[in-house]
């Protein structure tokens, strides 16, 4: 079993009027084969926590720590995070102008193993998870994300998921601008990779709505940059029924 730890964690971003802090003490502990929710209102700092894992370069890590299996994931360069087994699957994938679907994944699974994958099996199995996904085999050959739908672009977030096996996954907003038959489709990729691999999932979003597919194992809301509350999925449950002001309120209050 890996564990990914996140402890006391505080990250600030500059801005025109100068450093904002974000994230204001933040404490996670997430292992493989867990499914953890994380709710809360806009600029509450999830997205923050996902690109902080991952190792953007725009937040600054002021005191804390993440570490996986005992080792420090914030000494890590991004690709480093990558092959040791972290994975993000972004809000809005960027476009990559000539490079096609084909060249980026073989390309991405030879940089984490360490070896190019067998050119025989490597097909089969990108056309199955293809074909899982419901995505035409025409995309295999265009330019990555280019020209792609919002639910294209995501049912290909989670191709790289199913093919690349990381440990953990952090999946940023991945219900953003679905239609109920994506959802449902994306959903189901997220399953697939949790249950033939042991996958840890950091799952951010604003709705219930995908968690009706992607049962969570613990739900955190977030506050002003910390975890106002935990618990089960019934705490999921509640916050759909009386949204977040009873958190926004105690916030302002203190």
């Amino acid at each position: 079993m890996s564990v990914l730890e996140i402890r006391d964690l505080h990250v600030s971003v500059e801005t025109e009027q100068g450093t904002k802090p974000i994230l204001k003490g933040v404490d996670l502990t997430i292992r493989t084969g867990e499914t953890h929710a994380i709710m809360g209102p806009n600029g509450s700092g999830k997205s923050t926590l996902a690109y902080t894992i991952a190792g953007h370069p725009k937040y600054t890590v002021d005191s804390g720590s993440i570490t996986l299996d005992g080792e420090d994931v914030l000494a890590m360069s991004v690709d480093e995070r990558a092959r040791a087994g972290l994975f993000l699957a972004m809000q809005y994938p960027v476009e990559i102008p000539g490079v096609t679907v084909t060249n980026f994944l073989r390309t991405a699974k030879t940089a984490i193993d360490g070896e190019a994958p067998s050119i025989r099996h490597w097909i089969k199995d990108v056309k199955k998870s293809m074909t899982d996904l419901r995505m035409d085999a025409a995309f295999a050959e265009r330019n990555v994300n280019e020209g792609f739908s919002g639910g294209e672009k995501k049912r290909h977030e989670i191709l790289q998921l199913e093919l690349l096996k990381p440990n953990f996954a952090v999946l940023d907003e991945t219900d953003s601008g679905l239609d109920v038959d994506a959802l449902k489709i994306v959903s189901e990729g997220v399953n697939r990779a949790k249950e033939n691999t042991g996958l840890g999932v950091l799952l951010i979003t604003h709705y219930t709505r995908i968690l009706r597919y992607i049962k969570p194992d613990f739900v955190h809301v977030f506050v002003a940059g910390k975890v106002a509350e935990e618990g089960g999925p019934e705490l999921a449950d509640r916050l759909e029924e009386e949204g977040y002001d009873r958190f926004l309120t105690a916030e302002a209050t203190a």
